[in-house]
């Protein structure tokens, strides 16, 4: 027998009083100041989780479309591709 979500479960917060079927969704003061903030050097924004500042995902593309200028990780993903130096 196995185990099924219960799609029906809700959460309250009992900061703001917010109702969410997913517990995640809700304000959490006391988890965020226990985790470590991290600014990131081009935009000035601060996150407790790294992958949600800019520097890593910057980082990770490395091609440049000379059409378009879009970037991106992969140069399949764009019709005239130029790797960043």
């Amino acid at each position: 027998m196995s185990e099924e979500k219960n799609e029906s479960a809700t959460y309250t917060c009992k900061t703001c009083g917010k109702i969410s079927t997913e517990i995640s969704h809700l304000c959490n003061p006391e988890y965020v100041e226990k985790k470590e903030a991290y600014t990131c050097e081009y935009c000035g924004r601060t996150a407790t989780d790294k992958k949600h500042i800019c520097k890593p995902k910057i980082t990770e593309l490395k091609f440049v479309c000379g059409n378009c200028g879009r970037v991106a990780d992969k140069k399949e993903l764009l019709c005239k591709p130029n790797e960043i130096e």
